[in-house]
């Protein structure tokens, strides 16, 4: 339906009477969700617009879009959920899991057949004739907004058990193409090309594919990322910031599917080993307060050694890691300045250094002997001094000035400007003072505390990235959108407060300056609830 243009009727904002109206509608077209899912999908202050349009074959459509991202379309009166607000809400419809080739032939406008599904060991969702159904893809349960799509743990997903029946399964309109062709035989083909990376030799149950996974990532991370000075170590940064870390390539690493199901309860486990002590150092939040380096299970370890597969990854297609780029501060002489820097050669728009500024003021004031015979730490205001540097109530007032104070008043007469240089790319100037990256704290529905981090594009970072460590390392939810009232930005949203997390993304492993981060004094406190 939507795969070709679409002409928009109306763009006009939701009264309050509808969007009551909506949300008992939502309700009752989707009962998986909760009270408290409806109204943070059809808030109540927040915006939301209702988008009339036609598509191409002429069908009346009406989307509701919130926060630029359209979440529900209406189509005969019937609800439907867009792709946009499956990245969300995952579990909201049956889902059926199939190979990335296969999706392809999907948006292509092949109908999906039984020997394109992957088929979990409990079997498939149990469906009428009729019923909507989502589509996901193999290691990701996501099937967002306008960004990189972000990724979600599979559920219990098993090596290609493929059925030999042919039966349709009616696909959500979101993910249906608009033609008809390809069919049975191309969803064969892909079938067999998205299966050819599973292991069929391998045995094990998934919950116990799982375990040794969990085992295998705490101790690499006991060794090779945790250090003595690191304790006391709370158990969530623990897990978020090396255990998920050290997961090999191609993996996903969920304590949900193993059998210790907790967090806690592993470490309890660990703990009994003698491997590490874990205490309650403030209510409800365990922290690693002792770890035995020399225990035999650390000591034996063997750190997994990157596949072929992925190390010619790594050399060749996958991005090469963050570095942050050089940042200079610069200064333009306007015209108000240009009889002060004039006699060093530089004119109205010229781009100088700090340590520029300071030498051009110096030799000034020595070329022109204002320095103060009785005190050299002083320096006599000459009439082009005071008309650039000196305010108009000072200009019969003020007859000297500190060397440092000269040197302060002019860098700020001047007009900021910066230099940015990435690794391996020439440098760019631009004028203005360079946006820190800015960490607000948002209430959302029911009370709910969310995390917005903006500007991340001025230093060379992916939001869409940095939004898919976020989610794995905070293991909350987090969307993409347009930074309100900047162009061309994108705006990072993680559910709960997750300072701390982005605190030591950015400072510990992208290694940006504290200078240009603003709102890491968010984070929570110890003890607190976040």
């Amino acid at each position: 339906m939507f795969a070709k243009a679409f002409r928009v009727k109306s763009n006009t904002a939701i009264k309050g009477s509808d969007r009551r109206k909506l949300r008992a509608d939502v309700a009752a077209a989707f009962p998986t969700l909760g009270t408290d899912q409806v109204s943070e999908l059809v808030p109540g202050k927040e915006e939301l617009n209702t988008v009339k349009l036609y598509a191409h074959r002429g069908d009346a459509v009406t989307v509701y879009v919130s926060g630029g991202n359209p979440i529900l379309f209406e189509l005969e009166k019937n609800l439907y959920p867009t792709v946009y607000m499956l990245w969300s809400h995952p579990d909201l419809l049956p889902t059926f899991t199939t190979w990335p080739l296969v999706l392809e032939k999907l948006v292509g406008g092949a109908d999906l057949m039984l020997p394109g599904l992957v088929v979990p060991p409990a079997g498939l969702p149990q469906v009428q004739k009729g019923d909507l159904c989502a589509i996901a893809l193999v290691g990701n349960r996501r099937s967002g907004d306008k960004s990189s799509p972000p990724s979600i743990a599979p559920l219990v997903v098993d090596p290609a058990d493929l059925s030999d029946d042919k039966e349709s399964v009616q696909v959500d309109p979101v993910l249906q193409g608009e033609e008809e062709g390809n069919g049975e035989t191309a969803l064969s083909e892909a079938t067999s090309a998205g299966g050819q990376d599973q292991d069929p030799t391998d045995s094990r149950t998934l919950q116990e594919r799982m375990d040794e996974l969990l085992q295998q990532c705490f101790l690499h991370a006991l060794k090779c990322r945790i250090r003595k000075a690191d304790l006391p170590l709370l158990t969530s940064t623990l897990l978020g910031s090396h255990m998920f870390s050290c997961c090999p390539e191609g993996h996903q690493l969920d304590i949900k599917k193993s059998s210790y199901k907790k967090l806690s309860k592993f470490l309890q486990h660990m703990q009994q080993e003698q491997i590490v002590q874990v205490k309650e150092l403030s209510k409800g939040v365990e922290s690693i307060v002792a770890v035995d380096w020399r225990h035999p299970r650390i000591t034996s370890f063997v750190i997994p050694e990157p596949s072929p597969t992925s190390q010619s990854v790594q050399e060749g297609s996958r991005e090469q890691p963050y570095r942050p780029p050089d940042i200079k501060p610069l200064y333009c002489v306007p015209a108000n300045m240009t009889l002060l820097f004039q006699e060093s050669g530089h004119k109205k728009g010229s781009v100088l250094e700090g340590s520029e500024v300071r030498a051009i003021i110096i030799n000034y004031a020595k070329k022109n002997d204002l320095v103060d015979a009785d005190n050299k730490n002083l320096v006599k205001l000459d009439p082009v001094l005071c008309d650039c540097l000196l305010e108009k109530h000072e200009q019969h007032t003020v007859m000297k000035l500190p060397w440092d104070s000269l040197v302060t008043r002019c860098l700020e007469k001047l007009q900021p400007a910066y230099q940015v240089t990435f690794p391996g790319q020439e440098p760019v100037m631009k004028k203005g003072k360079i946006c820190p990256i800015d960490i607000t704290l948002a209430q959302r529905a029911s009370n709910k505390k969310v995390t917005v981090v903006r500007n991340l594009e001025a230093y060379g970072l992916d939001p869409g990235s940095v939004a898919a460590t976020l989610q794995q390392r905070c293991q909350a939810s987090t969307t993409i959108t347009p930074a309100p009232g900047a162009k061309d930005s994108l705006q990072v949203q993680i559910q709960g407060n997750q300072v701390h997390h982005l605190g030591r993304l950015l400072l510990e492993e992208y290694h940006l300056p504290r200078k240009y981060i603003q709102g890491l004094e968010k984070a929570p406190k110890a003890g607190k609830k976040k």
